[in-house]
């Protein structure tokens, strides 16, 4: 019995730390935190545990609890507490270069695998330990947020020792790029006056709703009615996925009612849960620095900063939206409104808007490119 609880008490311990730890406002601990968030330390912390006291918990039922239930409730409570309503405010030429973001980062693992047609070393590593597997969690992470990563993850079962790594790397390369979004959008006025840019794009005001939102516990109840019906329906997880995004992102922007804030309360500690969970089977002597990884990374996110630059310079739009709308797919709704207010808050709001659009397509952008490569391969 105990060593049935035992993986349950890990997690939540865990869980608890991190919690604790997160609300600290010490300057050191946020510090650590800028560099090693919150869904790292929930990845590592209860591997550090097994590992110290040679805990092998690989096989436990706790894994298929997380993919039949916690993944699919998570999900739906993630997408309901989105609301898109407020999109057409954004304007279409900031929609278009935060879309052509979002595409690029979604098309670059394909471009890789057709140009390792005529380079075979570029091939083989793609293939070689299921590297291409890692690429795909990263899409999760840079358009949809680490809800999307956890299921693209679970979608192409990347091996653990592939999704430390990159982890490891895309943490340290998104606060590098978050520290240059910072740099770039405090001199997108100069760049526009360079390249002839004169429009103001100076999107609508998004209004706040102070509709008296519905009790919180009937809220969870409908929730989880939603995932045990899921649950018996007995779906595909890719079917789960797609079916429950669409339907909480309906809940969310249907029921004018619904507490989207609470959801995402609720979202932000369901995330550490099941990444805790994961942490279970992460064994650190399988980590290995791949910095063939870690130059295919800055290639990627160069491309995708080039790409967003081409289109907004073609639709003669405001260079700041480059800045926006990369941190609204690349940094997501906590880092894309504060470098938003470097340059103006007025904008923050069309940020938080243009983040919640990430989150909302992260997942499908994803499966779409896991689709296409799966026809390279076979």
């Amino acid at each position: 019995m105990i060593d049935y609880l035992l993986p349950f008490a890990i997690v939540a311990f865990a869980v608890m730390v991190i919690i604790r730890v997160s609300a600290s406002e010490h300057i050191k601990v946020q510090l650590l935190l800028d560099w090693v968030p919150a869904i790292l330390l929930a990845y590592i912390i209860p591997a550090i545990i097994c590992g110290v006291m040679d805990y092998d918990f690989n096989k436990h039922i706790i894994h298929q609890l997380s993919k039949d239930l916690l993944i699919p409730f998570t999900i739906l409570v993630v997408m309901s507490s989105m609301t898109l309503l407020e999109l057409k405010k954004v304007g279409w030429k900031p929609v278009v270069v935060f879309v052509s973001g979002s595409f690029f980062i979604a098309v670059f693992p394909i471009i890789l695998f057709a140009t390792g047609h005529f380079i075979p070393s570029l091939h083989e590593w793609l293939l070689t330990g299921d590297q291409w597997k890692g690429l795909i969690t990263v899409i999760g992470s840079w358009i949809g947020g680490s809800i999307s990563q956890l299921v693209l993850k679970e979608a192409v079962n990347c091996p653990e020792n592939v999704f430390l790594t990159i982890l490891i790397f895309d943490n340290l390369l998104v606060n590098v790029w978050t520290i240059y979004m910072f740099q770039f959008i405090k001199r997108s006025d100069k760049i526009n006056k360079r390249l002839g840019i004169y429009e103001a794009d100076i999107p609508d005001a998004i209004s706040v709703s102070h509709v008296s939102p519905i009790p919180r516990i009937l809220m969870i109840l409908i929730l989880i009615s939603i995932t045990v019906i899921n649950y018996y329906l007995n779906l595909s997880f890719i079917f789960q996925i797609i079916s429950l995004s669409i339907l909480g992102l309906y809940i969310g922007n249907a029921w004018p009612r619904w507490n989207r804030k609470f959801a995402l309360q609720i979202s932000s500690v369901l995330i550490l849960i099941i990444m805790s969970i994961l942490g279970l089977k992460l064994k650190f002597e399988n980590l290995r620095l791949d910095y063939v990884l870690l130059s295919i990374l800055g290639l990627w996110i160069s491309g995708h900063f080039i790409f967003t630059i081409l289109v907004a310079f073609w639709l003669k739009v405001n260079m700041a939206w480059v800045a926006v709308g990369s941190m609204a797919n690349v940094g997501g709704i906590a880092t894309a409104p504060a470098v938003t207010a470097s340059y103006d808050k007025r904008w923050m709001p069309h940020a938080i808007i243009l983040a919640v659009l990430s989150m909302a397509t992260g997942t499908f952008w994803g499966l779409c490119t896991i689709w296409i490569i799966q026809q390279f391969i076979t």
